[in-house]
C-alpha cells in the first residue's frame, strides 16, 4: 500500500530545479489588477497580460504561464493592515492607493509535483512510460477553506508539442500499485513558459 495516500489534487507544488541546479525557493512579486474578479489559489498557474498584471491561466491543452501562484500580499481596505494569505479572493477590496502583489515561482527551470486524475478530482495514475511525454491540465476550482489549488494533470499523456506540461519523473513513494503513479514531477514546457515564448505577452 502506498504511503501517504494521495486523496485529492493540490495544484502544482515547486520542489526543485531541473538538472541538479541549486534551488533556493526564490519567487517574484507580480501585480494583480485591483478588483480582478477570479480566485487564484496556491498552486494555480498564472500568466502575464498586456497591462503588466497577472491573471489565473485557465488553459488545459494550451496554456502560456509565467509561473505558479504561491500567495498574495495586499493592504486590507477595512483594517488598513498589510495582509498575507494563501489565496487571492476574487474582487478583493484594498486600501486606496495601494496594490495587490502575488508571490509567483517564475523560474522556467522549476520542477513541480502534481497529482494525476482521470477527470476533475478523481485520483488515478500514470505508468513509467509517461516520463518524457506531455500532458493536459485539469482546471478544478480551488478551496476557499485551505486556500489550495485543485489543479491536476490528466492521466492521458501524449507527444503533442503544444501541450503545456512535460512529465520529468514519477513519484515512486506514493505508487498505488505496480506501475501506477498518482503523482508526477513536471515542468512547464519550454515554448509555453512566457519567459521562453518568442512572441512575449
Amino acid at each position: 500500500m502506498a504511503y501517504p495516500i494521495v486523496s485529492a489534487p493540490y495544484g502544482l507544488k515547486p520542489i526543485n530545479l531541473i538538472g541538479g541546479q541549486v534551488f533556493s525557493g526564490s519567487t517574484r512579486q507580480m501585480e494583480i489588477a485591483s478588483g480582478y474578479a477570479t480566485n487564484i489559489f496556491y498552486g494555480d498557474l498564472v500568466k502575464r497580460i498586456s497591462d503588466g498584471t497577472i491573471q489565473k491561466d485557465t488553459g488545459t491543452t494550451t496554456a502560456t504561464p509565467v509561473g505558479v501562484f504561491l500567495g498574495v500580499i495586499f493592504t486590507n481596505a477595512s483594517t488598513g493592515q498589510i495582509q498575507q494569505q494563501q489565496y487571492y479572493p476574487a474582487s478583493t477590496s484594498i486600501k486606496s492607493g495601494t496594490k495587490i502583489f502575488a508571490v509567483v515561482a517564475d523560474d522556467p527551470d522549476t520542477l513541480f509535483q502534481v497529482a494525476v486524475v482521470s477527470g476533475t478530482t478523481v485520483i488515478t495514475g500514470v505508468g513509467i512510460t509517461s516520463i518524457g511525454e506531455n500532458a493536459t491540465l485539469v482546471q478544478n476550482a480551488g478551496s476557499t477553506t485551505t486556500g489550495d489549488s485543485k489543479v491536476a494533470l490528466l492521466d492521458s499523456t501524449a507527444t503533442t508539442a503544444t501541450l503545456p506540461i512535460r512529465i520529468i519523473d514519477v513519484v515512486r513513494d506514493t505508487a498505488s500499485a505496480a506501475d501506477v503513479f498518482p503523482e508526477v514531477i513536471v515542468k512547464i514546457n519550454f515554448g509555453m513558459h512566457q519567459y521562453n515564448n518568442a512572441t512575449g505577452v
